[in-house]
């Protein structure tokens, strides 16, 4: 192959066609189609990725790594919690006790989860709650509750709360909840509106007093553990003889990481038409080059280039303009992603989306993918130009032009 000659051939044909002048701007346009796609997909998905990476770490903690439940009646108690600890001591283990209640400030009142825990147990596997105690030491009866449960009963520190239990005791013919003082001290943000408006903690010995609770038993373990995916396995076969069940976060949400993953599946398959659009204009733009040029090929041809020389010039040309568009597509991306990330171009309500900073993170098997999807386009747009460039009947072509 004549490498020589197809390279000059490559550049006469990249330049402005003053006599075709639609064939260059077909091709600009192809160019600018390709980076606005590549853009597009890379900034789409680093906001995809970021997003559900933000949740994800938001749920982490509030429904924490692990979680151990009973599944008979006092299963879970502290022979139990002993073990663990004594048989894994990479892991952290924090016994609670749950209920539902009703908290009443004044005439104000609020459903929520309340959680009795040991403070210094909870401390170490939920920065959450940590960062709200900090260096305090709570005492039996009071409360740390989340921001929306503060803000709506508009509570200060050392305000007197009652809450109300769902469990009821048989009082004479009617039915008395139990009820309760608490005095609140602080608050919490997970960032979740959600959480933050139903989740309430106090200590663990309160609600074993409230509900009347054997001081040994516990509704379920929470459990921090920096590979959960691992570490449940091997839990679940040292659990099977206890009467006990564990689950992971990502199952208590598996339905809302599952849809998150189908939109972005489906969003990066609609972008991606994008480039499949703007590589049409490749299509075009050789074809009418290939039109165009009939003479000069048919005169390539007869001089003794051969068929994949000519096929090589073009699949060249629109690898040029495709991988072009690719490469600035990729310096807009990164472009756009910096900016977002710097300036609060776009801010968020932190209550619905828990960060008012728009989430940003680029997986490299996603940046892969947008790079050899946009790829395999541009090479396919390219072929059939090319491949067509090197049908064209010579005798006919310079006997009739």
């Amino acid at each position: 192959m004549n490498k020589k000659l197809v390279n000059f051939i490559v550049k006469k044909y990249l330049r402005f066609d003053k006599k075709n002048p639609f064939i260059s701007v077909s091709a600009i346009l192809a160019f600018i189609g390709v980076a606005i796609g590549v853009m597009v997909l890379i900034i789409s998905m680093a906001i995809m990725n970021g997003t559900a990476k933000e949740f994800e770490s938001k749920l982490f903690t509030m429904n924490y790594p692990l979680s151990i439940y009973p599944k008979y009646q006092n299963s879970v108690d502290k022979t139990l919690l002993e073990k663990l600890e004594k048989n894994f001591p990479n892991l952290k283990f924090s016994p609670y006790i749950s209920s539902q209640a009703i908290i009443q400030n004044g005439d104000k009142m609020s459903g929520a989860v309340i959680f009795g825990v040991i403070q210094e147990k909870e401390a170490e596997i939920n920065s959450i709650y940590k960062e709200a105690i900090e260096k305090d030491k709570l005492k039996k009866y009071d409360l740390v509750v989340g921001q929306g449960i503060r803000d709506e009963l508009m509570l200060f520190t050392g305000d007197k709360v009652t809450l109300y239990f769902t469990s009821l005791n048989p009082s004479g013919f009617s039915m008395m909840p139990k009820m309760k003082r608490f005095t609140y001290e602080t608050a919490f943000s997970s960032g979740l509106h959600a959480y933050d408006k139903a989740y309430i903690y106090t200590s663990i010995e309160a609600l074993q007093t409230i509900l009347k609770k054997d001081s040994n038993s516990y509704d379920g373990i929470h459990v921090y553990s920096n590979d959960a995916f691992k570490d449940i396995e091997i839990l679940r076969k040292n659990l099977i003889e206890d009467g006990v069940g564990i689950i992971g976060w990502w199952q208590q949400n598996g339905n809302f990481f599952a849809a998150m993953e189908m939109e972005k599946k489906a969003l990066f398959i609609v972008l991606m038409l994008i480039i499949l659009v703007a590589s049409l204009n490749i299509i075009s733009s050789l074809l009418m080059t290939v039109m165009s040029r009939r003479k000069e090929i048919a005169l390539l041809l007869s001089m003794g280039a051969s068929s994949k020389e000519i096929k090589s010039i073009f699949l060249r040309l629109g690898t040029i303009i495709g991988f072009s568009g690719i490469l600035v597509g990729i310096a807009l991306g990164f472009s756009g992603m910096w900016i977002l990330d710097t300036f609060e171009v776009i801010s968020l309500p932190a209550d619905v989306y828990g960060t008012s900073k728009l989430p940003l993170d680029l997986d490299t098997l996603d940046f892969i993918s947008i790079i050899i999807g946009a790829a395999i386009i541009v090479i396919l747009s390219s072929y059939y130009p090319a491949k067509k460039a090197t049908n064209i009947d010579v005798i006919d072509v310079l006997r009739n032009e």
